[in-house]
């Protein structure tokens, strides 16, 4: 039998080691806390050492607060700067292995992209003259400076306050190479982040020298020049090497504005801005007055190049489109392009004359276009007002809200799904979730047909549309298949355009509608030959066949709808007489983005109008001025040309109000004409006074010529 009391002895022996443990924790936790205790005290007795009082401590506050949220802010700046970052994990210092020169339509030059910008030069084989010109004007504390040069800043923000105007700039030279590397030219707080951020990335990896060859290399020097060898070739016929000190200062003065003051489009304003750079020398203490004197006296002189403008833009963007169907091993090439100069330059004229003439007015300050025929050739590019100002393509590359001139593509659904234009819905108020939509005027629609709804730009009619009868994901797939290549976001507010586009995506997409419902014929090169007159790219042969996207009753109809906007709807500033014009207007939140996309049977044109820091317009809607810049557009090209119809439309759409007012006011001048006539009628003559006439004609008839003046007797005889 077993000892009961072994267990027992057992347990107590448990019980024991258990109370021991416990009795450690307590011990151990009181002597810490004891311990830290005594610590803080002592710390706090140490820190009352420290302690100030009155106004002291106040400086102390603000500065503790600062170096807080200094902090704080350095983390979000990192964070925000973090996409740049990604960039510079490439082969960002590869320009590419394409030399390419560029023809338009007709075969004439327009231009050269890639590695045929010229050879680098070392900055140790250049002129002095050049180096001290360039830093004297564009960094004078260059090698001082880790990336941003806070004096340099401060003095710039100083003489800028003082003049009350932009008179010098406060990026250092690395954060311009940051911009021309890595970067765009759109002026947003976030391009200000990274370009700092970067700034410091490149100073951190590069030596001086690197970072200023860099530079001198990559900065573009107009005239469709990258670099400054090219610019010396360009402009002087001449290697940087050999430059005087009035060819380097011009050149020095070309990085500011390339487009304002490039000698063979302004010779005057060149010099001018030379004399400046010369100044600049001076003030820095390279060179003395007396140095600079001859440069003074005798400016440079160019080569006669022509006023010819280089379709940069065009050129940016058809650089792109060799890379994408250029072969391995294809490099020096020759492409033959579907640019037209004559529209290109009456789409800049008609940007820059309507940015005069009411920008003010509606404060805005940048536009961009893309014309396609109806072939699908892109005509014209205008990527902005300046391209040396900023290289930045907004035609090709700013993703802009597309505001109502994206309901062209849920109207298209809504037809491919069976409705017609003259399909009756509801514009009352809807309510999505907890969104809301309102109509432009804020008032309710109530029932009316599609084509009405499209043509005033009804908001609830759309949203009712893709609420209750097609779903988001079909009017997204209707914009991709329509050519639009931009990132869709599949939201419920995409149906009255909060997606981003860009305006070669809208002038895509509508060209679907002037191409019989066909995409996938737009295109910017014809061929790619090489030097050696080999073709390696025949756009005819070689691209994909276009493909229907748009049956062709939808078609008819959408054009049918799309031909009412600028009859009775928002576009009426569109109009193009005799000419049949289709199209809608955009206008996003708070004014930011205005557009106009139309088309006829010869062109498909997009216009955007706005501002690159995204402030709002004064209130300028689609159907005002980027209706007003695409008509003038229009109606130069289609001057001389044969008129082609717009497909699905076999007679022009007429408003019956409108109509109805030219039927009343032609009748009212028919009776205006009539009464005045008769008012204008000769007073019939009695028969008597008819004869007398008649008998004075016959004396009158009888009577001699004479030769001289008649005497009393003559005259008495008659």
């Amino acid at each position: 039998m077993d000892n009961p009391s072994k267990p027992r002895r057992r347990r107590g022996r448990i019980a024991s080691a258990l109370l021991g443990i416990d009795a450690w924790l307590d011990t151990s936790l009181y002597e810490i806390g004891f311990k830290a205790r005594e610590f803080w005290e002592a710390a706090t007795i140490f820190s009352r050492r420290f302690r100030v009082h009155g106004w002291r401590r106040a400086i102390i506050e603000v500065l503790s607060e600062g170096f807080t949220m200094g902090a704080g802010g350095f983390v979000v700046l990192l964070a925000l700067a973090m996409p740049a970052f990604d960039i510079t994990t490439g082969d960002w210092r590869n320009q590419g292995d394409f030399a390419v020169t560029f023809l338009d339509r007709y075969g004439n030059e327009i231009g050269q992209r890639g590695i045929i910008q010229r050879d680098s030069v070392p900055v140790d084989e250049m002129p002095d003259i050049v180096i001290k010109s360039v830093l004297a004007t564009e960094d004078r504390r260059f090698f001082e400076h880790y990336g941003i040069d806070i004096l340099g800043l401060s003095r710039a923000i100083f003489e800028n306050v003082r003049a009350n105007s932009v008179v010098q700039g406060g990026s250092s030279l690395t954060q311009q190479l940051a911009k021309n590397l890595f970067l765009s030219n759109e002026r947003t707080f976030e391009r200000k982040i990274k370009e700092a951020f970067l700034s410091l990335w490149l100073e951190a990896n590069l030596s001086k020298k690197e970072i200023l060859q860099l530079y001198l290399d990559r900065a573009y020097m107009g005239g469709g020049t990258f670099g400054i060898e090219a610019a010396a070739d360009f402009y002087f016929g001449k290697s940087v090497k050999d430059l005087n000190l009035a060819e380097a200062a011009m050149l020095a003065g070309l990085f500011k504005a390339p487009t304002k003051y490039a000698p063979h489009i302004n010779l005057p304003a060149a010099r001018a801005r030379a004399n400046v750079v010369l100044s600049n020398l001076v003030d820095a203490g390279f060179m003395t007055e007396g140095q600079v004197l001859q440069a003074r006296l005798h400016p440079a002189d160019v080569v006669d190049r022509g006023e010819q403008k280089s379709p940069d833009y065009f050129l940016d963007w058809a650089f792109d489109e060799v890379k994408k169907i250029a072969k391995p091993g294809q490099h020096s090439l020759v492409a033959h392009t579907t640019f037209d100069a004559n529209i290109q330059k009456a789409a800049e004229e008609s940007v820059e004359f309507h940015l005069r003439q009411f920008g003010k007015e509606y404060n805005v300050t940048e536009g961009a276009v893309v014309v396609i025929e109806t072939n699908g050739a892109v005509r014209a590019i205008v990527g902005g007002r300046d391209y040396g100002a900023s290289q930045f393509n907004r035609a090709t590359k700013a993703l802009r809200q597309a505001g109502s001139s994206f309901k062209p593509y849920v109207y298209a659904t809504a037809m491919e799904h069976g409705f017609t234009p003259n399909s009756i819905i509801s514009g009352g108020p809807i309510s999505w979730g907890n969104w809301s939509p309102h109509n432009y005027n804020g008032e309710s629609a109530g029932k009316l047909p599609l084509i009405v709804a499209m043509a005033k730009s009804i908001n609830t009619v759309p949203v009712r549309l893709a609420k209750d009868y097609l779903g988001i994901a079909p009017i997204k797939a209707t914009a991709e298949s329509f050519g639009v290549e931009s990132q869709l976001e599949a939201h419920k507010t995409m149906v009255l355009g909060t997606s981003l586009m860009t305006v070669m995506d809208q002038a895509t997409g509508y060209s679907v509608f002037a191409q019989n419902g066909f995409v996938g014929s737009r295109h910017g090169i014809t061929q790619l030959v090489t030097r050696t007159g080999d073709v390696v790219y025949d756009w005819t042969k070689d691209a994909p066949p276009p493909h229907r996207v748009l049956s062709e009753q939808a078609l008819k109809s959408m054009n049918t709808m799309l031909a009412a906007v600028p009859v009775m709807g928002t576009a009426r500033r569109a109009q193009i007489p005799n000419i049949v014009v289709a199209g809608k207007t955009g206008t996003t939140q708070s004014y930011r983005d205005a557009w106009f996309v139309g088309f006829t049977g010869n062109y498909t044109a997009a216009v955007w109008l706005g501002n690159d820091d995204f402030t709002p317009t004064n209130k300028m809607t689609g159907g005002s001025l980027p209706a007003m810049v695409w008509q003038r557009l229009m109606v130069y090209a289609h001057q001389n040309i044969d008129l082609k119809p717009i497909p699905g439309i076999d007679h022009p759409f007429v408003d019956p109000e409108v109509a109805a007012k030219a039927e009343e006011a032609a009748k009212k001048d028919a009776d205006a004409a009539t009464a005045q006539a008769e008012a204008e009628r000769p007073p019939v003559l009695s028969a008597r006074t008819t004869q007398m006439l008649r008998e004075m004609t016959k004396v009158f008839e009888a009577a001699p010529v004479l030769d001289a003046p008649a005497s009393p007797e003559t005259l008495s005889a008659l």
